[in-house]
Parts: C-alpha cells; sequence; structure tokens
C-alpha cells in the first residue's frame, strides 16, 4: 500500500505535545485500528490548531502509522511462526498420524482466516484420491468426495507440484471440471480455494487447502504460510510411513527370529532323536525297542511292517490300503498322511524294505515330521543289518541242508546235532519246497529266498533254511498249521517271484521230520515241480495233494482214500445225509459212455430221474464235472473206491 510522502520537517510548536502523546498511546495499546491515527490531525484541526501544529501531526501520524503495520505484520508473523512451532512440536511428540494432520488442516483454517481447510491424500489401490482431513466442512458429498487424478484444482496442482488459488472456482477454466467435484464444491458453498502441495522432494503426496464461500484473493504471505503447513503434513505423512515401515520390518525381524529359534530348537531336537535311535541300533536294540521309542519322541503308536505288510513290531494289524500309502511315500520320497496317520516307506535305495506307520496324531509338524522319516532311516539300517546277519547264518545253515539232502542216512543223529548247534531243530516237523526259474535268473531266486525267509519271523530258527541244491532252490520252513503244503507253496511262488522279478515255480513236499523223512519230502517236492513244468503251469506252486490224480501218483504216501475224498467228498456226503445214488448214477453214467438212455436203463430208472440226479450233481461239483480233465478225475476216483470197497 503506497503513503504520501511526509511533509517536511517543521520545528514543533508546544501544542503538537498532546497529539503526539495520543499517537503513542494508540501505539502502545496495540489494539488500535487504522482509522484511530488520522483521528487525532482531524480532532486538532477541529480544536483550531496551528498550521504547523496541524503539519507536526500529519507528519507524525503518517510515521505511527508506518509503525502500526509493522508491528501488526510482525505479531502476525510472530502468530504464524508460533503456529509452525507448535506444529512442529507436534510432529516430534505425537505418534498419531490423523491428530497431527487435523492440527495442521485446523491451523491452516485458522491462519488464513478461512471457512474451510482440508487435505487429499492419493488412494494407490483405487487410483484416485480422497478426503483425508477436513475442517468446517458441512457438507457429507464434500467429506466424502473422491477425485481422479488430474480433476479440479486439486488435479492441477498435483500434476504442476506448484501451488494454485482460485478467487472464484466455479468460473475457472484453468483446471478440467468434473460434474461429481462440482456439485461437491457447490454443495459446500466453497467460492475461492486455495491449493498447495505436499512434497517429498519432487514427488506430490497429496495437497492442502484453505477455501471461503465468497469471492477472495489470497496473498502471496498467505500463500507461502500454507506451503510451510503442507510441508509439515508431507513431514508428518513420511515420518508415519517411515514408522509403519520400521514396525514391519520389526514384526519381520521378530517372526523371523521366531522361525530361526523354531528351526534351530527343531534341528537340535530331531538331532537328539537320530542320536538316541542309532544308539540304539549300536547296542544291538530290535524293532521292537526302536519302534516304542520313536513312539516315546513323537508321543504316538509307532508299527513296523515288512514289505508285504505283515507286523514286524509294534501294534498287530496293518491299517487299510497300506500298499498304497507306502507307494505314495515311496514316489514322494517323504512320510505321508494316511488315515487318522501317517506312513512312511522304509527304503534301502529305491528297494522297498518294509514301512513305517504312526498312530494317535492325525497332525505333525515339520520337525516331528522330519524325525519320523529319520525312524524310517534307522529303521532301515536295522533291517539291513538284520537281513546282512540271516543271509549269513543261512548260508551256513544251508551248507546244513545240502548235506541232509545228499546223504540224509550217512550219519543222522551228526545231522540233528549240527542242526540244533544252528538253531535248527531237524527233529521238528518241516515243510519242504523246492523252487526253480529259468537258468538266467538262478541266483536271483537264491537271494529272493533269503529275503522271503527273513521277512517270515524273528525268533532264531522260526524263519527257516535255504540252499541252491541240484540247479534249485530249496526251502526248509517250520511247519506252523497256518496254511496246506498246496496254499504255502502257492503263496511262495508269488511271493518270490516279485522278489525275484521273474517266474517262480514251487513244489511242495509232505511236512515231515527227521533227516530221513525230510529227504523223502523233498524228492516227492521234486516231483511236483516237474508235474507243473509237464502241465504248463510255470510260475505256479502246488503239492501232491493239490495236483489230484497226479498227486496219487507222485507221492510217496499214495493217499489213496484222501484223493477219494477229495474228488467224491461232496457227493458221498450228500448220499449218506439223504440215502440217494448219485455216486452210483455218475459211475453208471460213465460206464454207458455218457449215454443217457443207457444209464437209465442200467439204473432201472426213468430218464428224468437220471437228468435231475445229473443237475444235483451239477450243482454239487460245479459245472465243469463232465470235462476231459475233471470227468478222468471222477473215474479214477470211483474205481479207486470200488477197489477200496471190494
Amino acid at each position: 500500500m503506497s503513503h504520501p510522502e511526509p511533509p517536511p520537517t517543521a520545528p514543533r510548536e508546544p501544542g503538537a505535545a498532546a497529539g503526539l502523546r495520543r499517537l503513542l498511546d494508540l501505539l502502545a495499546g496495540g489494539t488500535a485500528a487504522t482509522e484511530d491515527f488520522p483521528a487525532v490531525a482531524a480532532e486538532a484541526r477541529r480544536a483550531g490548531a496551528a498550521p504547523a501544529v496541524l503539519a507536526e501531526l500529519d507528519e507524525a501520524t503518517w510515521l505511527a502509522l508506518r509503525v502500526h503495520r509493522t508491528l501488526r505484520q510482525h505479531r502476525r508473523r510472530e502468530t504464524e511462526l508460533t503456529a509452525l512451532f507448535d506444529t512442529a512440536t507436534d510432529l516430534a511428540a505425537s505418534r498419531d498420524l490423523d491428530a497431527v494432520l487435523r492440527a495442521i488442516v485446523r491451523r491452516a483454517r485458522s491462519l488464513l482466516g478461512t471457512d474451510t481447510a482440508y487435505l487429499t491424500l492419493p488412494d494407490e489401490a483405487a487410483g484416485d484420491t480422497y478426503m483425508r482431513v477436513t475442517d468446517g466442512s458441512v457438507s457429507p458429498l464434500f467429506q466424502n468426495l473422491r477425485l481422479s487424478l488430474g480433476d479440479g484444482l486439486g488435479g492441477l496442482v498435483a500434476q504442476t507440484a506448484r501451488p494454485y488459488a482460485t478467487p472464484d472456482y466455479r468460473t475457472d477454466e484453468r483446471f478440467r471440471h468434473t460434474g461429481r467435484i462440482d456439485a461437491g464444491v457447490l454443495e459446500e458453498g466453497l467460492v475461492a480455494i486455495l491449493g498447495v502441495p505436499l512434497l517429498l522432494g519432487r514427488e506430490v503426496i497429496g495437497v492442502l487447502f484453505a477455501a471461503d464461500r465468497s469471492p477472495r484473493a489470497f496473498s502471496p504471505d498467505e500463500v507461502a504460510l500454507l506451503c510451510s503447513l503442507a510441508a509439515h503434513a508431507a513431514i508428518a505423512l513420511d515420518t508415519a510411513k517411515a514408522l509403519a515401515d520400521t514396525r514391519t520390518a520389526l514384526t519381520e525381524l521378530n517372526a523371523a527370529n521366531t522361525v530361526i529359534r523354531a528351526h534351530a530348537s527343531a534341528v537340535q531336537r530331531a538331532e537328539q532323536a537320530h542320536d538316541r535311535l542309532t544308539d540304539l541300533v549300536l547296542r544291538g536294540a530290535d524293532l521292537a525297542e526302536v519302534a516304542a521309542e520313536l513312539g516315546a519322541l513323537l508321543e504316538s503308536e509307532i508299527a513296523v511292517h515288512d514289505a508285504d505288510g505283515h507286523p514286524l513290531a509294534g501294534r498287530q494289524g496293518a491299517p487299510q490300503r497300506l500298499a498304497e500309502a507306502v507307494e505314495r511315500s515311496r514316489a514322494e520320497g517323504r512320510s505321508v498322511r494316511h488315515g487318522g496317520g501317517w506312513v512312511c516307506a522304509v527304503l534301502a535305495g529305491q528297494e522297498p524294505l518294509g514301512s513305517l506307520v504312526l498312530r494317535g496324531r492325525p497332525e505333525l509338524d515339520d520337525a516331528d515330521r522330519r524325525i519320523f522319516e529319520r525312524g524310517s532311516v534307522v529303521t532301515a539300517l536295522l533291517l539291513l543289518l538284520r537281513r546282512s546277519v540271516a543271509e549269513a547264518e543261512n548260508r551256513v545253515r544251508g551248507e546244513l541242508l545240502t548235506d541232509l539232502l545228499t546223504a540224509p542216512g550217512r550219519d543222522p543223529a551228526g545231522l540233528l546235532a549240527r542242526g540244533r548247534r544252528l538253531g535248527v531243530d531237524l527233529a521238528r516237523r518241516h515243510l519242504v519246497l523246492v523252487a526253480e526259474t529259468a537258468p538266467d535268473g538262478r541266483a536271483r531266486l537264491a537271494g529272493a529266498a533269503a529275503q522271503y525267509l527273513f521277512g517270515r519271523g524273528r525268533g532264531a530258527g522260526s524263519r527257516g533254511v535255504s540252499a541252491e541244491h541240484a540247479e534249485a532252490v530249496v526251502l526248509l520252513l517250520p511247519e506252523d498249521g497256518s496254511a496246506t503244503p498246496g496254499q504255502a507253496a502257492a503263496a511262495a511262488a508269488e511271493r518270490l517271484a516279485r522278489l525275484a522279478g521273474q517266474p517262480v515255480t514251487v513244489g511242495a513236499g509232505r511236512v515231515a521230520a527227521g533227516p530221513a523223512e525230510l529227504a523223502a519230502a523233498h524228492a516227492e517236492a521234486v516231483r511236483c515241480v516237474r508235474a507243473l513244468r509237464a502241465l504248463g503251469r510255470t510260475g505256479d506252486g502246488a503239492s501232491a495233494g493239490s495236483l489230484g490224480f497226479l498227486g496219487v501218483l507222485l507221492g510217496d504216501g499214495h493217499d489213496v482214500h484222501g484223493f477219494v475224498e477229495r474228488t467224491l467228498g461232496p457227493l458221498l456226503d450228500y448220499d449218506r445225509r439223504r440215502g440217494t445214488e448219485l455216486v452210483r448214477t455218475v459211475r453208471a453214467y460213465f460206464a454207458c459212455g455218457g449215454s443217457l438212455t443207457r444209464a437209465k436203463d442200467e439204473l432201472h430208472v426213468h430218464v428224468n430221474t437220471v437228468v435231475q440226479r445229473l443237475d444235483r450233481v451239477e450243482v454239487l461239483l460245479g459245472r465243469d464235472w463232465n470235462h476231459p480233465d475233471r470227468s478222468l478225475e471222477l473215474q479214477l476216483a470211483l474205481r479207486l473206491q470200488l477197489l477200496a470197497e471190494g
């Protein structure tokens, strides 16, 4: 604001003193308005003061107005600096970002004397900006306004990173108007708006606004003041982000430390478990002790099964579909969940030795799962050690078996004594099996026989003995009554074929005890193998008893009665219970060459009676009773029955 040049200085008149004191009083009070100063000279003029006095009062009034304006600017600057200092204090003392931003917006409104003040921030997720803080706003629409980037006065400020002011927002064409923003500004009743950027370096992170509901031109001092407050707001936001990043980093660090401590504890626990299990093996513990120790470590029940799923230690009975779970564990190279527990394959390389089954804990953390898997490694080691010992023992016992088969009558007492020293009781009843395969697979068959015996039991001598003899492998198995010789031979053929990787034919001799009888049983088993080959049943297993009439011819005992009972038993039982003549009818039918007419004459009955009786025979013996192979057995049994009765 320009002022007229002061009049030339003149000597002061005594009458001017009262006016000068009045001007000094106005300045000292600090509350006088600008119009109060010229009133002093006007009052002197009305009082008829001399021209010189009036001139001096005019000069003093001009100087007083300059001092008054300067003091007012200083007070305003002091107020602004106080507000900025308070804002800085808030930043230093407060960790509540919202509280600091509300204080900044409130001070902006107060210092600039505007109707409202507000602050907008970008929403990176939504891709627009939103109202973070408002002060003096009365419109819900305005308070919840969201602005697309580049729209409105705020968009212009954000794009250029420079402050902008408009005395009348509605008529200003320097920025892009949108219906949504204009509607919010109109509902709030805003006219004059000043916006300044929140800067971090060259990046605009928000916009601070001051607005009036009437036209207004914002002065450079007001723009500078709002920019200072915006700088404090930017610092507050940056500090809050830094604190948030620090808290996040500390949280992640604490989580990482927790994971590291848990991992270290798990590794230490796994090492201790491995040491305890390995120590058991080195001390000669058996599978039951290892399973019990592993169960104690994992607070669960542990069972050990062989490659066929038979229990070796721990809880008896394999879970359903165990083979599928073991195969999944083998394929994945880890333990797998199965039912309400866990299963881990026990392997030696790719060779399956068995499995571990855990019950009682549906969930295992990584540490306990690794302990369970280490248990499978220790179990594999123990099984391999046991198998190596068993194979060494079997080789020594195999020499005994070879001597037994070569010269059973040379020194029976000596053979029995050698057997007792080696843990083989030859006086006990044994089943003799003879296994054959293709010439290129005999070495594999010998190893398969050792594995087969290893999985049969845990007590000394209870697994039996195997040895290579006369281009075949002979197995001597203690009788346990669980299967007939024919069933045992069939099971052995299937298992040995899996272990050897090629078909194996197995013949069984009768159950025998003592060197001489065992040698005779071996000879019978050899004849069974030859019969199976002759019948084209390579890869099968059978005994003399299960070969039908061939068994009668091959067996040393010639069990005629047993053959007759096995072949005609259902018909004999039916005739005895009901007083019928099914056996006589079948005999007449075969004797008449299968002619129903001749058979009815032979039996002196109606042909329908013959048909009904033969239908009953089919029900009792099966539909193949009249096929060539079966009819041959039936006719031989009928003749042997007549011989026995005669």
